[in-house]
């Protein structure tokens, strides 16, 4: 069977419930992975998502920020949770579907100062990857584990629209990427986007709104993440190549999230 995880940072699920709807009907998406959802749990609009084919949703809501959420067309399971946030904030949410383990994160921005004693955001962001890190060290890496999200780190050099000046910008610079690198490599997992799509080519799947004409600015980062345990390459590579895209044309859109959904099939 073809399993399609999507991973989208929507930006208000309430606000964009119809950009969803849209989306299942153009790519059909089995498993919608959603973050920023911004509202809680009991003000997800549930009877929307049974409509576009996505009945089965596991929900991690708060107050005004943050959120994320699990939106399924086939069921969902219980896992053991892998909760990395020390603030206690809405950013981590799992289940297993058709045999495969999803955790979906919105890891921290982090601010605008790369210095973990400066500034408290920094510092959660990098605690974030290393008690991530650390607990998928304990983890089989033959397992089928799939790790996506807004992971607010554009690792590569060509993740960027501009390596050099954004080094210094958080989000790109040198500790954030040793930090993503490491959790890679805990469980060696593998970057399908990256994997279909091989540097030097450029890929971003965020867009800041401060551009009136996102495409022709093209100052992009590529946040946005679906990585797989060593256990689902064989499924990611069953057709010749991982099937995994950025939905660009979604950040086209009107009244668009300023990040555009990333898909992946599995053929399990």
């Amino acid at each position: 069977m073809r399993l399609r995880i999507c991973t989208w940072n929507v930006n208000s699920v309430r606000l964009r419930h119809e950009h969803a709807a849209r989306f299942m009907k153009e790519q059909a998406p089995d498993v919608l992975c959603l973050q920023e959802i911004k509202c809680r749990e009991g003000e997800f609009p549930v009877d929307a998502f049974r409509e576009m084919g996505l009945p089965h949703l596991k929900i991690a809501g708060q107050k005004g920020w943050h959120g994320v959420a699990i939106a399924s067309a086939l069921p969902l399971e219980d896992c053991a949770p892998l909760d990395a946030c020390r603030e206690g904030h809405a950013r981590c949410v799992g289940a297993k579907v058709a045999g495969v383990e999803i955790h979906n994160f919105y890891i921290p921005a982090g601010g605008d100062i790369p210095d973990r004693a400066l500034n408290p955001k920094f510092d959660h962001k990098l605690n974030f990857y290393e008690t991530l890190t650390a607990e998928l060290g304990k983890r089989d890496p033959k397992a089928p584990l799939a790790i996506v999200g807004d992971l607010n780190v554009a690792p590569g050099e060509f993740d960027v629209w501009n390596h050099r000046y954004m080094s210094k910008i958080v989000s790109h610079t040198p500790i954030e990427i040793e930090a993503f690198r490491a959790m890679e490599a805990s469980l060696g997992l593998i970057d399908l986007t990256r994997s279909m799509r091989p540097e030097p080519e450029k890929l971003a799947s965020w867009w800041s709104y401060r551009a009136k004409d996102f495409r022709m600015s093209n100052r992009g980062l590529r946040l946005d993440h679906i990585l797989v345990s060593p256990g689902l390459k064989d499924a990611a590579w069953r057709l010749g190549a991982p099937a995994s895209r950025i939905h660009d044309d979604v950040r086209g859109w009107e009244r668009p999230s300023d990040h555009a959904p990333v898909s992946a099939d599995l053929v399990l």
